[in-house]
C-alpha cells in the first residue's frame, strides 16, 4: 500500500528548501515554496510519484528567491495558497490559522506564524493512514535549525520580533518527535546562525529559539 510520499529539495542559488508531499494512494500532491526556475521539475517529480498537484503553498511572500507558486498552480490547475492577509495584486486561495486542507490521507493544518513577515504560515501535516498525531511541520522562515527568521525585512524589527516570539509558542506545545522542515538552511540571508542541517525535530529545534528571537529585536 502506497502511503504518504515526502520529498525535500535543497537549492543553493539562492539557498532555499522546497517540498513535494502527498497521498500516494489517492494520487494527490502538494508543493510548498516552489522556485520559479524549478516548475517543470516539480511537475516531473509529481508525475513520477503518480500524484496530481492539487495545492501550491507559499509560506510567505518571498524576498530571497522568485516564487514559482502562481505559475506552478496555473500549469497544473492547482489552487495557489497564501495566508488571507497577504497583500498582493493577484488572486489566491486565502487561509487562516486553524484551517485544514485535505489531500487524500494527508491533513494539512495551517498555522499563522507572523514575525519574519506578517502573512507567514507554517504547515502541520498528519498522515491519517498512520494515525491521528501529526508527523511533521513545514516552518518556512519562522523556525529554522540553529536560528529563527529575521524580523526587519517586512516590518518594524521590534514588532516583527514580538510577533515571532508569539509564533514560536505554537511550536513549543508540539510533541518533541514531530519533524521540522524549514524553508532555509546555512547560506541563506534570512538567518544569522543557520545550521547546514536542513531538518530537525521540535524537541531539538525549540531549545533557546525564543531567546534567539528576543535577541533579534535588540
Amino acid at each position: 500500500m502506497i502511503q504518504v510520499i515526502f520529498r525535500q529539495y535543497l537549492h543553493f542559488n539562492p539557498v532555499a528548501a522546497s517540498y513535494l508531499f502527498g497521498c500516494g494512494g489517492q494520487g494527490k500532491g502538494v508543493v510548498v515554496d516552489p522556485l520559479e526556475s524549478e516548475i517543470d521539475f516539480y511537475v516531473e517529480q509529481a508525475n513520477a510519484a503518480g500524484m496530481k498537484i492539487t495545492h501550491v503553498f507559499d509560506t510567505h511572500l518571498h524576498a530571497d528567491h522568485i516564487s514559482g507558486g502562481r505559475k506552478l498552480a496555473a500549469k497544473t490547475g492547482a489552487k495557489y495558497v497564501l495566508h488571507r492577509s497577504a497583500e498582493t495584486n493577484f488572486s489566491f486561495m486565502g487561509v487562516d490559522d486553524g484551517d485544514e486542507i485535505i489531500a487524500g490521507n494527508v491533513v494539512i493544518r495551517v498555522l499563522h506564524t507572523p514575525g519574519h513577515t506578517p502573512e507567514h504560515i507554517s504547515l502541520l501535516v498528519t498522515d491519517i493512514s498512520r494515525g491521528e498525531k501529526p508527523w511533521f511541520v513545514l516552518t518556512g522562515h519562522t523556525l529554522m535549525v540553529g536560528d529563527v527568521g529575521r524580523t526587519e525585512l517586512a516590518s518594524d524589527v521590534e514588532k516583527g520580533a514580538s510577533d515571532l516570539f508569539e509564533s514560536l509558542g505554537k511550536f513549543l506545545g508540539m510533541d518533541d518527535y514531530i519533524e521540522v522542515y524549514p524553508g532555509a538552511f546555512s547560506g541563506s540571508v534570512c538567518g544569522r546562525a543557520l545550521s547546514g542541517k536542513p531538518a530537525s525535530s521540535i524537541g531539538f529545534t525549540h531549545i533557546d529559539s525564543r531567546k534567539v528571537c528576543l535577541k533579534s529585536g535588540e
